[in-house]
């Protein structure tokens, strides 16, 4: 095997995209739960309100947890293999999310085994207590078909969303690298992130809710307006990441590999 991970490049961009491809699809899947960011930080809501849509507040999609690990993965890989190995990864990452969504469809059409859909209730309770466990859990089967039987245009919004966001963030990172060279590493990472990100703020609403089941127009301006203040806070808190993690890979590469490949990553 070391035959084809020969050199610290290769390894580096294997760990990578590995990391990158793992994120995108763990985000995918944890997606359907939406979550209180305000509650799960012990904080009133903030009832914002914009386009005449009033009482709003961060309520999330659980995906955020996962998607700024996605934000730093693809500024360090723009950074040292370029827009190609973004693209490359970016759709073999669609590609993948969609073997998964299929594979998980299938799976959603098998005839459970007798003893599963109840396998959750402890043998020997009592009536009451397997009835309360049932309310609460309910039947497992149909707890897996509504967890990840996800609907097809929100899956198909999710998959846009990330692949434009992602071939934004190559053409903005690299219009901003050519402006201002080596320096301000912030600059081209966090600006390119806070580009991409609004672009796939709305893009995933609109096709995913406007289309897809309905949403006014409003609504999906003031809930994207609600996601992108999040993800751009995200995007600027995690900046010093970006430099902690070019550091790492420096000391890895050796001064030279890493210019090396900085040079041919803006080829």
């Amino acid at each position: 095997m070391n035959q084809f991970l020969q050199g610290k490049s290769a390894k580096l961009f294997v760990v990578l995209a590995g990391i990158f491809v793992t994120t995108a699809l763990v985000a995918e899947f944890i997606g359907v739960k939406i979550f209180s960011l305000e509650a799960s930080l012990g904080i009133e809501p903030m009832n914002w309100g914009f386009w005449g849509q009033e009482g709003l507040s961060f309520n999330l999609t659980a995906g955020v947890l996962m998607w700024p690990i996605v934000f730093v993965m693809t500024d360090i890989i723009n950074e040292y293999f370029g827009g190609k190995g973004v693209r490359f990864l970016s759709w073999m990452t669609v590609g993948l999310i969609s073997f998964a969504f299929i594979i998980t469809f299938i799976a959603i059409q098998l005839e459970p085994a007798g003893f599963w859909p109840q396998s959750h209730v402890p043998p020997n309770v009592s009536p009451a207590d397997k009835a309360a466990i049932l309310t609460k859990v309910g039947d497992y089967n149909d707890a897996f078909r509504l967890v990840y039987g996800q609907g097809l245009w929100i899956i198909i919004g999710s998959l846009v969303a990330f692949l434009v966001g992602q071939l934004i963030d190559v053409i903005s990172f690299h219009r901003i690298k050519k402006l201002t060279g080596e320096k301000h590493i912030w600059l081209r990472a966090t600006g390119s992130t806070l580009i991409s990100q609004f672009i796939d703020s709305f893009v995933v609403l609109f096709i995913a809710f406007y289309i897809g089941a309905n949403w006014s127009l409003s609504q999906v301006l003031a809930i994207g307006v609600m996601n992108y203040i999040y993800k751009f806070v995200m995007a600027v808190g995690l900046t010093p990441v970006i430099y902690w993690m070019h550091g790492v890979i420096e000391r890895y590469l050796g001064q030279e590999e890493a210019e090396r490949l900085r040079f041919l990553a803006m080829e």
